[in-house]
């Protein structure tokens, strides 16, 4: 186990299960944990966030959690943690208005420019290439008010689009695993956490190739989403930032630009 006071910034993906995916075997919550060299710290943990979710007492507690989960051991000062959440962290504007009787959306056409279906981010993908889940019809919304929840206790501050913060030590934001597998750069990324080498890889998102610990989809959804985070954080002009059109609270979803095709 390693020391986190000694890792400098740390990065966690979280791919996020059910609030009761303890009954679901095939998808769990997820957390793996980098450092700044991309290291994969402690062990890659599945299970249920749920009572961490409702035990924590404030973000350094929540934060603790995460990382006990992952074997790394805490010293009173936690390094800045950058978390990065597989699942929808808003709602369309639409939707959101439908639902609060303020207004109805106009004519509903094709199901993937469904405004109370999509948010602004997930069409803006629909637009270059990817297919993105909808939590309203995709049945995600356990996984999507869950991350919603977490972060309204833990990071309620919202001062960029797509940004979440603690108001000091903790930002988090959203990617979507799915989106990043046509990347280039990710898979030269991922090609790191691999037992084979690359000529032997047929498939790189073969669950069998890799080691570290990543032994089930989930926890290298939660690779990914922590790639992401590593990538946010050093090389922010690898991700695709937030439209200006995108309606506040409606959240982003930071993709590698070299996953979208060109429009």
């Amino acid at each position: 186990m390693m020391d986190a006071k000694q890792a400098g910034p740390l990065f966690i993906g979280w791919d996020v299960g059910g609030w009761n995916c303890d009954r679901n075997a095939s998808s769990r919550d997820a957390l793996v944990v980098l450092d700044s060299e991309r290291t994969i710290l402690g062990q890659p943990w599945r299970g249920n966030l749920r009572k961490a979710i409702n035990e924590a007492g404030n973000t350094q507690e929540w934060i603790r959690a995460l990382l006990d989960y992952c074997k790394i051991e805490t010293t009173a000062d936690i390094p800045p943690i950058l978390l990065v959440i597989d699942t929808p962290l808003g709602f369309s504007q639409a939707f959101r208005q439908l639902i609060s009787g303020e207004s109805v959306a106009g004519p509903i056409e094709d199901w993937n420019t469904n405004p109370y279906l999509f948010r602004h981010t997930e069409c803006f993908l629909f637009q270059r290439g990817l297919r993105p889940l909808s939590p309203i019809k995709d049945m995600i919304g356990s996984q999507a008010t869950k991350g919603i929840h977490a972060l309204a206790r833990f990071a309620p501050e919202n001062p960029n689009t797509g940004v979440w913060t603690s108001g000091g030590g903790l930002t988090a934001i959203e990617a979507y695993p799915a989106a990043c597998k046509p990347s280039p750069l990710i898979r030269e990324l991922l090609s790191s956490y691999r037992t084979a080498p690359a000529g032997q890889q047929l498939d790189p998102w073969d669950m069998a190739g890799f080691g570290f610990g990543i032994n089930h989809e989930d926890k290298r959804d939660a690779l990914l989403c922590a790639l992401v985070a590593w990538l946010f954080h050093y090389k922010s002009n690898a991700l695709c930032p937030a439209d200006v059109d995108v309606p506040a609270g409606e959240g982003w979803i930071f993709v590698p630009e070299d996953a979208l095709t060109t429009i």
